[in-house]
């Protein structure tokens, strides 16, 4: 199962509100790629596909295919703001090394 915190529900809640037309909800995805082999996708979905496993949190719709849910399973998105910058962190325990720019993984 995947979660997502609260801060990140509402920074999503409040870019979601910005578009038009308003997408269903957000699709969270793993694909291939990067220095490790794997990252993380995510982009707003007009409606689910029909395999997809569907969350909701605060109202917020998210949607993971079943590819992606055996790298997930247990994994937190929180939205954190540094000095270096703010962005979407992906809290995962099955990721066993990251790579040096910290845009991809290996599990």
């Amino acid at each position: 199962m995947v979660q997502i915190t609260e801060r990140a529900v509402g920074k999503v809640k409040e870019i979601m509100s910005s578009q038009e037309p308003s997408p269903a909800g957000l699709r969270i995805a793993v694909v291939g790629g990067g220095c490790s082999g794997f990252s993380y996708s995510m982009a707003f979905e007009n409606q689910p596909n029909m395999l997809d496993k569907t969350y909701t949190y605060n109202g917020l719709k998210i949607f993971v295919d079943q590819a992606s849910l055996l790298y997930l399973d247990g994994a937190e998105v929180d939205y954190v703001e540094t000095l270096e910058g703010a962005g979407f962190k992906f809290n995962n325990p099955q990721v066993k090394s990251t790579c040096g720019c910290g845009s991809s993984f290996q599990v």
